[in-house]
């Protein structure tokens, strides 16, 4: 591969990281307008995106002898099961407190895998991790707004940061879960925790679905967009790039939900919400990047999960 050939392909993977990013930051949006329950819009969202991401991998060839391969099988049904619970518990958060707020209380789920990750597996933890860690769990209280928690405490606001951390922690442990089996066979991984999300969840979608409305159009997207298309174009971008470009370009989905859920609801931060997203954005690329307290820059960085 001659030097412009792999500038240009470097260049055509960011595009397609850029573009994942870009598209996945508005999947709050859609379960919004879907007008439907949490689980009713995640039901969808696996199927869709199940049926999606099954035609694409028997199209490229990415499930050839999936069904040999028993140690995938277990971990992606034990992982699909945290992973969908934590989408029904991130649709309930936004639902009950904003879209915008929910996805950066969210974005703690960084500092859930790496507290798991020492907990569970022993990893060693560098005390300037759990250094990055504090403050990226100062910026989630910041982005809650404890200024309105003190002045009105209003019940459904708090259960949804309180839902939104779950599935922050959800996520984190099927992440977690997801980096040890599916290094190989990403693509197939995704597939199956869809379809344990379609198997997991037929019997409690809401039957209320079954009309003609523009619903389905924003739940068809739900599926094929946010659980086919983005999958299809972060993994076959994560290759070609290095993970200081894939953990900066990752902040591209905060910034895109917070833009759209000011000019569509209006819903703006206030200044503690955005030195939260400061703190957070520091947090996260501090342990992602290996960032030494005092050094400019990283000296290592570890492959992201």
């Amino acid at each position: 591969m001659t030097p412009t050939t792999a500038h240009d392909g470097a260049r055509a993977a960011l595009l397609q990281l850029l573009l994942g990013e870009l598209l996945i930051g508005s999947v709050g949006v859609f379960v919004h307008e879907s007008g439907q329950d949490p689980v009713t819009a995640v039901f969808y969202r696996c199927l869709f995106g199940g049926l999606f991401l099954l035609g694409w991998g028997l199209m490229r060839g990415h499930l050839h002898g999936l069904l040999q391969e028993r140690v995938l099988l277990r971990g992606a049904v034990l992982s699909g099961v945290l992973l969908v619970l934590n989408w029904v518990a991130l649709f309930a958060g936004m639902a009950r407190s904003s879209i915008g707020v929910a996805t950066l209380v969210y974005h703690f789920f960084p500092f859930v895998m790496l507290i798991l990750a020492a907990l569970v597996q022993g990893e060693r933890t560098r005390p300037t991790d759990l250094a990055w860690t504090l403050l990226g769990f100062a910026g989630v209280v910041c982005s809650t707004n404890p200024a309105r928690l003190w002045r009105d405490a209003d019940p459904a606001y708090l259960i949804g940061i309180g839902l939104t951390l779950l599935a922050a922690v959800l996520c984190g442990a099927s992440l977690l879960m997801s980096r040890q089996i599916g290094k190989q066979r990403p693509f197939a991984l995704v597939m199956i925790q869809c379809w344990v999300g379609v198997a997991m969840l037929a019997g409690f979608s809401s039957t209320g679905v079954f009309h003609t409305g523009p619903h389905w159009g924003w739940l068809l997207g739900l599926g094929v967009i946010h659980s086919g298309i983005v999958y299809v174009l972060f993994y076959s971008a994560y290759p070609r790039l290095p993970v200081v470009t894939i953990a900066v370009v990752a902040f591209v989905y905060p910034l895109v939900t917070l833009l759209l859920d000011y000019l569509i609801y209006g819903h703006r931060l206030v200044p503690m919400q955005l030195a939260g997203l400061v703190l957070i954005v520091l947090g996260t690329l501090g342990v992602n990047l290996k960032w030494r307290l005092g050094w400019p820059r990283g000296r290592g960085v570890t492959q992201n999960p």
